[in-house]
């Protein structure tokens, strides 16, 4: 549920993202975008659950500046501990990966044809659902895919940022192992990840393939 969560955010920003700087006439906006994007693409798993977790907490960066600016009372704040903080790293992590591909694929797509949308009077939106994204599906497709496998084989975000249920299957197997010495269990729910992982590598393999087809 909790990747499921993190994938569909993920595509919504992801996708809007691209949009914008690939559709913007606002150069500066593009390049600052375009700079904000890539900052979480080098830094390590474990590296961005130790600034979510300081972020996110009770008495984290986030809370205290709430409380400085006046915006809610120390008494009002809330930790985002948990599940919604877990699914908050994994969209804020992936995000500059996604992105990256998606904007390269609406990148490479050929310019006449926005230019002859614009000139008949179709609007951004219209360009980016009838004209753009159809041709990008597959990478988008491609990006959700191995975002997914990424985010279901990190064991540190939901270990320090996870609070109480829903958990996820890292941090159970982990817990089945260390806790009880449950390897059967454990096993089991290696497996179920296994299947669905391979079920979604299938698919990135097989728009790899069709890819180098087209290109030969």
């Amino acid at each position: 549920l909790i990747v499921l969560i993190s994938v569909a955010l993920l595509a919504l920003l992801a996708i809007t993202l691209s949009a914008v700087i690939a559709l913007s006439p606002c150069r500066p906006v593009v390049r600052l975008l375009g700079f904000l994007y890539r900052l979480p693409l080098f830094i390590p798993f474990i590296v961005v659950a130790q600034m979510m977790r300081t972020f996110l907490a009770k008495n984290g960066l986030m809370n205290n500046a709430l409380v400085a600016a006046d915006l809610v009372t120390p008494l009002e704040t809330l930790s985002w501990l948990g599940w919604k903080g877990i699914v908050i790293t994994f969209v804020w992590k992936q995000l500059a990966f996604a992105t990256l591909l998606i904007c390269g694929a609406m990148a490479a797509l050929e310019s006449s044809q926005i230019l002859a949308a614009r000139n008949l009077g179709a609007s951004r939106p219209r360009i980016l659902f009838d004209i753009m994204l159809p041709q990008v599906l597959p990478t988008i497709g491609v990006a959700l895919v191995l975002s997914t496998v990424t985010m279901m084989s990190v064991l540190s975000v939901p270990l320090m940022i996870g609070v109480g249920t829903p958990t996820m299957l890292t941090v159970d197997m982990a817990f089945r192992v260390n806790s009880y010495g449950d390897y059967a269990v454990a096993n089991a729910l290696g497996v179920v990840s296994l299947a669905i992982c391979g079920a979604l590598s299938w698919f990135y393999l097989r728009h790899s393939l069709q890819q180098k087809g087209g290109e030969s």
